[in-house]
């Protein structure tokens, strides 16, 4: 693939350029870039570290082409590292360095296998189509043929994807002329696949069901394309005994006494044939690799977009303060937080966690975000907006989809209204150090039609604070899958009632990670501190503990 952008970040993490999907990998591994020296590789303080060539490098080398790169670890991943165009002008030197005599079968194998190693170097850059024409062209120079063509298996049908003559042109579909029918019957019917190195006149003459009238003039030979064996070799024999594991064929035409297919080294062409299976298998997992990569860039998008639509700056000074992280851990994540001011002397706040994950997670939690928007100040009331929202979802994920969500809207004169719908029970941490639950008051959104929400109300005086999060945080996990569990939390928000909104959020964030110890996680991380800091004669009259918990 090409490094593209400079610099080229490589690493877990999914912002990177290129993705190391191995849990041994760090988030940000290692870096590629460019001075008026030429391209260096960097170590961005991995855990494991980079290999050049098999030595661990100090932090920072240049690059040669040909470098091959490891990241630490054994049976990871592999890249080499190539200038454009170098790697393909050294197979070319030794092409015509290195070919023998004509005539000689060997001669015509190592010719073989320098086109083949050609075809390999610009499939990289090139497209499939182009792979697969600098195969059929390399038949064509080592057999002699004057046309060539590479079919393809679609079912049990076998399609024309390439098509050329000895002169490297395509050959027009009027042209073509091929017996696909017998092909398609004797790779349907035949057991071992590797006899299909015959002379198609001959079989034709005992098929009476086929015309021999295009083909009389002409000797043909046919070399089918199956599936390469992990570990095989170039030049092992493969005999494949099922039609699934044929790819397609290679059938070659000659005029008569041009040159004599049949009589050809069988050694060369099971080669070609191994050769040309492996090139397929390599150029569809380079198509997969781009349709991924399109993909990862459309979801990269799509995380701006729902980043984008967290709040982006909260109060940090004022009776209301706010803080709030959001950690997916997919590219796109399923929860979703927000805080907002819907009145001038009172704010509201929202954190919701949609089962499940990935795109659908995220598209629900981005119609939450738009139905509480939407909204507006019938937060007062919500009791009603959450009911309208579970409607919604059970009419049109019949149950399939839910949500837990806690709702909040918090008054100057320290009256706290909320309501919780299945969700992991924020923490209301008093300036005294006592910490209470506020638990569930209903089932989460979209399960049943018709349910009830029941809102409470609480009251906060100056210094409390209230800590909401989903169970990403909870429920991560180290590398021996231990979570992280309410007793830590608890002891950590007390630790640090002091800090700041802001310093309480990054302290949580970075004990979990710390915990974690850098294993992904599953489950999205979002966190939401809230702190009440009236000014003298704002706050309500206090409420003794039992009060509150009623």
């Amino acid at each position: 693939m090409p490094l593209r952008p400079l610099p080229f970040r490589i690493g877990r993490q999914s912002d990177n350029h290129l993705v190391l999907r191995d849990n041994r990998a760090s988030r940000y591994h290692a870096r590629i870039d460019c001075d008026e020296s030429g391209y260096f590789l960097e170590d961005l303080n991995s855990r494991h570290g980079v290999l050049v060539n098999g030595v661990k490098i100090p932090g920072r080398i240049h690059l040669r082409s040909g470098d091959c790169i490891e990241f630490g670890v054994p049976d990871s991943y592999k890249i080499i590292f190539s200038v454009e165009g170098a790697e393909l002008r050294r197979l070319m030197d030794q092409l015509n360095a290195t070919s023998p005599p004509p005539g000689a079968a060997s001669a015509n194998l190592a010719k073989l296998r320098a086109l083949v190693e050609v075809a390999r170097a610009v499939q990289s850059s090139l497209s499939t189509q182009s792979v697969l024409s600098a195969v059929v062209d390399a038949a064509i120079t080592v057999t002699g043929a004057d046309r060539g063509f590479l079919l393809l298996r679609q079912g049990r049908r076998l399609e024309v994807a390439v098509a050329r003559d000895s002169r490297g042109l395509m050959i027009p579909a009027s042209e073509r002329n091929l017996p696909t029918q017998l092909l398609e019957r004797v790779l349907a019917s035949r057991a071992d696949l590797l006899a299909l190195n015959f002379d198609l006149r001959k079989q034709i003459q005992r098929d009476p069901d086929f015309t021999t009238s295009q083909l009389e003039s002409r000797n043909c030979v046919c070399v089918p394309l199956m599936q390469a064996r992990p570990g095989a070799g170039s030049e092992e024999t493969l005999v494949l005994n099922a039609v699934q594991d044929t790819m397609g064929v290679l059938y070659l035409e000659s005029k008569l006494g041009a040159s004599d297919l049949t009589a050809g080294d069988h050694e060369l062409l099971q080669t070609l044939a191994a050769e040309a299976s492996t090139i397929l298998e390599n150029a569809r997992l380079i198509e997969q690799e781009r349709l991924r990569q399109k993909m990862d860039e459309e979801l990269k998008i799509a995380r701006e977009i729902q980043q984008s639509l967290m709040p982006r700056q909260l109060p940090q000074k004022g009776w209301f303060r706010a803080a709030a992280a959001n950690i997916p851990s997919h590219q796109v994540g399923g929860d979703y937080c927000d805080v907002r001011q819907i009145a001038p002397e009172a704010w509201a706040f929202v954190v919701a966690d949609v089962s499940g994950k990935g795109v659908s997670s995220a598209l629900l939690a981005s119609l939450l975000q738009g139905a509480f928007l939407a909204g507006g100040n019938a937060a007062a009331r919500m009791d009603v907006l959450m009911s309208h929202v579970n409607q919604f979802l059970v009419e049109r994920t019949e149950g399939e989809k839910y949500a837990t969500l806690f709702c909040g809207v918090l008054s100057r004169d320290g009256r706290l209204r909320w309501s919780n719908a299945g969700h992991c029970p924020p923490l209301l941490l008093r300036a005294d150090g006592e910490i209470i639950h506020l638990e569930a008051t209903s089932m989460p959104l979209g399960m049943i039609e018709g349910a009830e929400f029941t809102v409470r109300e609480t009251t906060l005086h100056t210094g409390d604070k209230l800590l909401l999060y989903t169970d990403g945080v909870t429920e991560a996990q180290n590398s021996q899958r231990q979570f992280f569990e309410l007793r830590r939390l608890e002891s950590l928000v007390r630790a640090h009632a002091a800090e700041s909104c802001q310093a309480l959020i990054d302290t949580v964030i970075q004990a979990v990670e710390a915990f974690t110890e850098g294993v992904p996680q599953t489950d999205d991380l979002t966190a939401v501190v809230i702190e009440y800091a009236p000014e003298v004669g704002d706050q309500a009259p206090a409420l003794n503990s039992s009060q509150l918990r009623q």
